[in-house]
């Protein structure tokens, strides 16, 4: 049965607060599309207990208590290695137990969070993954797994579980003002 026809045991305001939900997770996770305009115009700094920059493979280390800061953005890890292909930083990757993400995405909503014990971004693909104990949260929504990728440019988010594991499960919360908000905003009573 495909997953676009209308199930016969969902009533209308389950299939539209499943909807609402759905809606909101793809709003968090959009944030880093939508950062504050002057982001990419500020410079960016860094800070750890060690840095080894290696010109002849193309990356930058740094090691201990590594912070990077560009205008709202903040990365937090353990250890950070920048990839640059001709001086461009073309993938960042972060590690840590775990490693953390913040950005402001709008003066009007809250900072999304994330962290993984791996945040890789590669900037050829617009995409930012979040790799083992993926979580990021946005306003009280979150999404939680195992991988996370959002794809910016197509504003695309999947979340995964481990499939060779039988706990591992994609988790969402979307706090119930959220739902309220959006059926608000979307002028239909829940109860429709």
């Amino acid at each position: 049965m495909s997953s676009r026809r209308e199930r016969p045991g969902l009533n209308r305001p389950l299939r539209k607060i499943l909807a609402v939900g759905l809606s909101l997770v793809t709003m968090v996770m959009v944030a880093p599309a939508g950062a504050l305009p002057d982001d990419r115009d500020q410079p960016i700094r860094i800070e750890a207990d060690e840095a080894l920059r290696d010109e002849k493979q193309g990356f930058t280390r740094y090691r201990g208590n590594v912070r990077l800061n560009q205008g709202s953005l903040q990365i937090e890890g353990d250890q950070i290695t920048v990839y640059h292909d001709d001086q461009q930083a073309d993938r960042v990757l972060a590690e840590g137990q775990p490693a953390s993400m913040q950005q402001q995405p709008d003066p009007e909503k809250g900072p999304v969070k994330a962290r993984a014990n791996i945040i890789e971004y590669f900037k050829s693909e617009e995409r930012v993954q979040l790799r083992q104990n993926a979580h990021i949260e946005q306003d009280g929504s979150i999404v939680t797994g195992d991988t996370i990728d959002y794809f910016i440019n197509e504003q695309l988010v999947k979340a995964d579980s481990d499939k060779s594991r039988g706990d591992s499960r994609v988790q969402v919360v979307i706090p119930a003002q959220a739902i309220q908000r959006e059926s608000e905003d979307s002028g239909t009573p829940d109860s429709e």
